[in-house]
């Protein structure tokens, strides 16, 4: 199907100056690596995942996120600290990029999760870690309404996000709103992803790519209409 989302992308990316550095952002299960995985195809760029799946610690979490909150926040924020660290050993910062996660959102996961005594520790040694992430060309934050991240993270079946709460999951929504309202470092698109199959549909996808090839500065919405 990746392959069938690029066949008829009437686009001509050779006259079009692109970002050279793009992160994507959002809630769990919005779309955000779909999107990055689509975009690295079509752009030819280097690919940056999170990997949840190696965390230990994350399932537990979600069926009781009490008993091991601190350990599961400190593994992400070491293993995305080791990203960070790779790629400038790599000298990789001034390639083409995108990734699906900011370090940012580390500490929006560690304020959603941990109590005062652990978000005090995380954040003693969040500040002890030596952290200078690049700024982004462009970051792109996909949103969407809670019932619909309900649906996709059941869709797509992980076994170890079946126990999310919904109250999590609301939590983790509002925060990435608050976050991104204040946000201004690097250009902003802000994508309302409720109607967008990102995955299946070439259509919603190409009109995305066309608006994001459009974005130079500033923030920016996309919201796209019913006949898309």
């Amino acid at each position: 199907m990746a392959d069938a989302m690029f066949e008829k992308l009437a686009l001509d990316l050779s006259a079009l100056k692109l970002p050279n550095y793009i992160a994507i952002e959002g809630p769990i299960g919005v779309g955000k690596t779909t999107l990055a995985r689509n975009l690295a195809q079509l752009f030819n760029y280097d690919l940056l995942l999170e990997q949840p799946e190696q965390n230990p610690f994350l399932e537990r979490f979600y069926q009781e996120p009490k008993s091991v909150a601190l350990q599961t926040q400190l593994f992400f924020l070491f293993q995305r600290a080791g990203q960070i660290q790779q790629l400038r050993q790599d000298d990789m910062f001034s390639s083409h990029r995108i990734a699906d996660f900011m370090l940012e959102k580390d500490q929006l996961f560690a304020q959603s999760s941990l109590d005062d005594d652990e978000l005090a520790i995380y954040k003693q040694v969040y500040e002890k870690l030596t952290l200078d992430a690049p700024v982004p060309d462009l970051v792109i934050y996909l949103q969407a309404p809670l019932n619909v991240l309900q649906a996709r993270v059941k869709q797509r079946g992980n076994d170890f996000e079946q126990h999310i709460s919904d109250d999590y999951l609301k939590t983790l929504n509002e925060a990435y709103t608050g976050f991104f309202h204040y946000y201004d470092s690097a250009p902003l698109l802000i994508v309302n992803a409720q109607d967008l199959n990102l995955a299946q549909n070439r259509d919603h996808f190409q009109h995305l790519v066309k608006y994001i090839t459009t974005i130079k500065s500033g923030r920016h919405y996309y919201n796209p209409t019913p006949l898309l």
